[in-house]
């Protein structure tokens, strides 16, 4: 099933509750929430009292992407305050096996993402454990920028490796995707696909309609 996660980085702050019951009912299925320690990306947006306040706005899927140093201290923090999905980055995790365990006993979805630069290599053995594998399409950091090409084709091997494995894994994008090439980036094997400037920039009901409707 393709679902859409409008990403509230891109989101208008002094309207966030508003905003969150637009993209809902428009019909969005995730929220996907950015976490950024200003250590691994270079960028601080937000943490913990934000999630807590949005689980209050919304009984869509939270989907919490961890873009930090050490993410292993704050994995039941954020499944207290409403995660359903927590998404760490292979690049920050000297035991990546060991955190996708801890989150998995915490009872939520696990997913592993990965840099443009990153190879899928790295999820050759833990695959079987994920729920979720987050393929970055821009560099991680920053909203408003353009998707990497060849990030598409790791979507590409990726599906592939997961087909092989017999498994059920999802695919996520995240970078640079808005209505002109998410069919591109479906058809490379993605199914839930993150997007904020191209869903919260205009008129936000028609920006989600206009994506669902590409993604059926």
């Amino acid at each position: 099933m393709n679902c859409l996660a409008p990403s509230i980085l891109s989101a208008d702050f002094g309207q966030l509750g508003t905003q969150i019951q637009m993209v809902d009912e428009a019909g969005a299925q995730y929220l996907h929430f950015d976490v950024m320690d200003g250590h691994f990306v270079p960028e601080i947006s937000f943490g913990l009292p934000v999630l807590r306040s949005v689980r209050k706005y919304t009984d869509r899927i939270l989907d919490v992407h961890l873009m930090v140093s050490n993410p292993e201290h704050m994995i039941a923090e954020y499944v207290e305050a409403g995660a359903d999905i927590i998404t760490v980055h292979a690049e920050s995790c000297v035991h990546l096996d060991r955190i996708v365990h801890l989150i998995k006993e915490a009872n939520v979805l696990a997913g592993v993402a990965l840099c443009p630069s990153t190879p899928i290599s790295v999820l050759e053995n833990i695959l079987p454990d994920l729920d979720m594998v987050l393929i970055m399409t821009v560099n991680p950091g920053y909203g408003g920028q353009t998707l990497i090409p060849y990030t598409l084709d790791k979507v590409r091997d990726l599906r592939s490796m997961i087909r092989k494995k017999g498994l059920n894994t999802d695919i996520e994008v995240d970078g640079g995707i808005n209505l002109d090439n998410v069919s591109e980036v479906l058809d490379a094997g993605a199914n839930i696909i993150v997007s904020g400037s191209s869903v919260f920039r205009g008129d936000i009901n028609d920006n989600v309609e206009q994506f669902l409707e590409i993604m059926r």
